[in-house]
């Protein structure tokens, strides 16, 4: 049955059928042919049930604070002030795109936002300052991956509600990992600029008062991220609660700015509706399919095929690992984790692993599928801003990002301390 799934799901995606459409109808199929009862039946109940909890609603919040602060302008002023701080490294204004998509990520919950935000303000600097297109292009789309790491994080959100974790020790475990990804994008593009200069441009050094006019666009967008993740973690809010406090300080902040009007406003609400419709239908869709496999016996199937290979714990791990990126290649990332996280989990639990230190390892794994053809959804939102060239200049762009992202998965696997160091440190 595990054959006829992945077949069946690779082949629906294969006809650009919408992904929330797909599961569902993997989940009549296998009601269809592999189940003695109509578990389609249960469908209402299902649907009812996969979407109606508190939790979720901080989707849409965390949604629409993205969309303000991007449709506000407030991006543009955010790349402008990291330019100033971080353009004398080698690799000059390449800096400046994993900083913003960095600060964008403490703020929007989404790698495809904030590789588009960050793209449709840096892209027009690379070609008239004369930069790689490849690098630059692949920094950008490397950096947008780090919107589902840096809490506030939509998918760790997913993750916490489909294995009933802890989300505020998800949004802790995902500090130190994303800031670490982060300064290793840094280090990857000074490398790669210091043995070839022609790379990254030229670096600019400013003036100690403009550095410090710039903090005022900065220290804004800080001290939301502040507010809203502070108070998750002290306990004072839930994260939907939180959520809706960051998006009053966003609109805030956009009005301080002179960034508010009602076709901006308008924007932002018809985006939030179609990312959350979006989102939510992958949600549940992934919750009937998951229904369908789970009482058609594949959870078992899986687990037996796992057990029966006799391998330890470790070696399952790298298995489950390589399982990921191989699928990473073909499914879109969110249907990839609510598809598995019902089937995998329980297993690596069941193995003695931390079901938060999965989640961070799992995260960094659908941070590579973002950026790995032919299905990279960060890929096709760079290759879209920029308008012209081809799409494997960026694809090589982000070959050095990956190679950082693989080290993280090893050492995530070699030392777990590193996502759960912190969750234990405030318990």
């Amino acid at each position: 049955m595990i054959a006829y799934v992945s077949i069946g799901l690779l082949g629906l995606l294969s006809l650009s059928i919408p992904v929330g459409i797909v599961l569902f109808l993997l989940g009549f199929g296998i009601d269809t042919f592999f189940s003695s009862f109509p578990l389609s039946r249960g469908l209402g109940q299902m649907v009812w049930s996969s979407s109606n909890s508190a939790t979720l609603i901080a989707i849409p919040f965390f949604v629409l604070l993205g969309e303000v602060l991007v449709r506000s302008g407030l991006a543009s002023r955010t790349y402008a002030a990291l330019d100033r701080w971080v353009s004398w490294l080698p690799g000059g204004l390449v800096h400046a795109n994993i900083a913003t998509a960095t600060m964008f990520s403490a703020t929007s919950g989404s790698s495809v936002a904030t590789a588009a935000t960050v793209a449709t303000v840096a892209m027009p600097q690379a070609e008239k300052l004369g930069y790689d297109q490849k690098l630059f292009s692949g920094a950008i789309a490397a950096g947008g991956t780090l919107g589902i790491m840096i809490p506030p994080s939509i998918n760790l959100i997913v993750y916490g509600f489909l294995t009933q974790t802890s989300i505020p020790q998800l949004f802790v475990a995902g500090l130190l990992p994303g800031i670490a990804l982060a300064l290793s994008f840094v280090l990857v593009t000074a490398m790669i600029c210091m043995v070839r200069p022609g790379l990254g441009g030229e670096r600019r050094v400013f003036p100690l008062a403009q550095m410090l006019r710039a903090l005022g666009d900065l220290l804004p967008i800080i001290l939301l991220f502040t507010v809203i993740i502070g108070a998750i973690y002290k306990g004072w809010a839930t994260p939907t609660e939180a959520a809706s406090v960051g998006v009053g300080g966003a609109i805030l902040i956009a009005a301080l700015f002179g960034g508010i009007n009602m076709q901006m406003m308008t924007e932002a609400l018809i985006g939030t509706v179609k990312i959350t419709s979006m989102i939510m239908l992958v949600v549940i869709g992934a919750s009937f399919l998951n229904f369908t496999l789970s009482a058609a016996g594949m959870g078992q199937e899986l687990r037996a095929f796992l057990e029966g290979l006799g391998l330890s714990p470790f070696a399952t791990i790298l298995v489950i690992v390589a399982m990921y990126v191989v699928l990473g290649f073909f499914i879109e990332t969110l249907s990839l984790m609510v598809v598995t996280i019902p089937i995998v989990v329980p297993l690596v639990v069941k193995l003695g692993y931390d079901p938060i230190w999965f989640g961070i390892l799992m995260i960094v794994l659908i941070e590579m599928a973002l950026i790995t053809p032919p299905v990279g959804l960060n890929l096709y939102v760079v290759q879209g801003a920029r308008k012209s060239g081809r799409m494997s200049e960026v694809m090589l762009g982000t070959i050095p990002y990956v190679l950082a992202m693989t080290l993280m998965i090893v050492a995530l696997i070699a030392v777990p301390d590193i996502a759960l160091y912190l969750p234990r440190a405030l318990e």
